[in-house]
């Protein structure tokens, strides 16, 4: 079974331990990178304004991300996922959906990542640790991007008791709503 580990610093409150979020048949399974290899993305609102970055790096079989936003964003949790191009047009549709080379339902794609909690200030910053995709599988004909979405992600999560099955929305997408940021991911 594959998994995402994830550390979390919030406001300059370092979460102790670590929690995971466990990932399925969506695993990539690809290629393999050179140890060492990174990447980078700037995360940028609809009004072209900075608001975060993320670093990637290759460790083995995993790619490590950190994540850090510095802006005014609305304070709260929001999805946060590998798109499948590495296209950032306002509104941000051009990025398409989720990274899923195979073909999975939502939660187990290989782009679906924890959520971001942005705190009060608008910060966040996020380490994170998968082996659902190696870093040059993000590198394909169209590339990949990074999106923060306006809000959670229920990773396709409605018990039976709320409803006989969940709508097409939220398995494909989490329900994490509007595309807030989005950020090309490029080697280096």
């Amino acid at each position: 079974m594959k998994r995402i580990w994830l550390i979390v610093s919030i406001a300059a409150v370092v979460v102790a331990g670590a929690s995971y979020f466990t990932a399925g048949s969506g695993d990539a399974g690809g290629s393999s990178s050179p140890e060492g290899a990174k990447a980078r993305a700037t995360l940028k609102d609809a009004d072209g304004l900075l608001v975060g970055s993320v670093k990637l790096e290759q460790d083995g079989d995993n790619v490590n991300l950190k994540v850090k936003v510095d802006s005014s964003m609305t304070a709260g949790f929001h999805g946060f996922h590998i798109h499948a191009a590495g296209f950032c047009d306002a509104p941000f549709t051009s990025a398409l959906g989720h990274y899923n080379p195979g073909g999975a339902g939502h939660r187990d794609h290989a782009g679906d990542l924890p959520v971001l909690y942005i705190d009060g200030d608008g910060e966040a910053e996020v380490r994170v640790s998968t082996d659902r995709f190696a870093l040059d599988d993000l590198f394909d004909a169209n590339g990949s991007a990074f999106i923060i979405h306006a809000g959670a992600d229920n990773y396709a999560n409605i018990p039976a008791r709320y409803a006989s099955a969940p709508d097409a929305t939220t398995v494909a997408t989490g329900d994490a709503g509007a595309r807030a940021a989005c950020g090309i991911i490029e080697r280096g």
